[in-house]
């Protein structure tokens, strides 16, 4: 049985994405089909090919950076408009088709179930099927379990950019978010805010169009230097919740 859309928080998906011209239209299409009380931001982060004109003719809000600012400021960009606009919910959804939009209303259904500030679509739980390259998987298992001490709090996918957020997130992250490696980093912050972020698991498509730029050498010194900024964020005054 399908929950009426009335029934819903205001909701905003959150799409940053960069040269996603492959993949896009059939992203937001399967977002109309699985969510479609939400309202669709594609956030077009200095994209080069047709990216934003493809989102813009599938009916998505655009909003354009001026050049390739990141990952991290594409997505403040999207919590500033939905903290201005008034959503209660923002979800994270990759554009290039490696998240479910069919398992969007499973993380607001977890948000709003445990009243929480933020649920994070995990590969690792439980074993659906996904494959991830050996030397990214020895980082995020050595990430996880460093966040996971840190915060006194199990994590098993810390870099995972499927996450829905509640409207206490929403405007946080609109005030103050990690830019250099924002999805684990926003984990550190949230808890240290005293927010309630909780995982579940989820099933990760492969890319549907593009290429991922993540190399082995790529992924060690990714590590290694997200660690070095969550105890540089550990030096810094606690974040206040709204």
């Amino acid at each position: 049985m399908t929950t009426s859309p009335a029934a819903q928080p205001r909701t905003l998906i959150i799409i940053p994405a960069l040269n996603e011209a492959d993949s896009i239209a059939h992203v937001i299409g399967l977002i109309r089909q699985h969510v479609p009380w939400a309202d669709i931001a594609v956030i077009n982060d200095g994209s080069t090919d047709e990216t934003a004109n493809i989102a813009r003719a599938h009916g998505a809000i655009v909003l354009s950076q001026p050049y390739n600012v990141g990952i991290g400021t594409a997505v403040q960009t999207g919590f500033m408009y939905a903290a201005r606009h008034g959503y209660e919910v923002a979800v994270q959804n990759d554009g290039d088709g490696q998240h479910n939009p069919a398992e969007i209303p499973l993380l607001i259904a977890q948000l709003q179930a445990h009243q929480a500030d933020l649920v994070i679509g995990s590969r690792y739980i439980e074993d659906r099927g996904y494959v991830t390259p050996w030397s990214r998987r020895i980082g995020i298992v050595i990430l996880a379990k460093f966040i996971s001490l840190l915060m006194r709090q199990t994590f098993t996918d810390p870099t995972s950019g499927f996450r829905a957020s509640s409207r206490r997130t929403i405007e946080l992250c609109a005030h103050t978010y990690p830019f250099d490696y924002p999805e684990p980093e926003a984990i550190v912050l949230l808890r240290r805010a005293g927010l309630n972020v909780r995982e579940i698991p989820v099933t990760m498509n492969p890319r549907y169009g593009g290429k991922s730029s993540i190399t082995p050498f790529k992924s060690a010194y990714y590590m290694v230097k997200v660690i070095l900024a969550i105890f540089i964020d550990m030096l810094r005054a606690r974040p206040s919740a709204p």
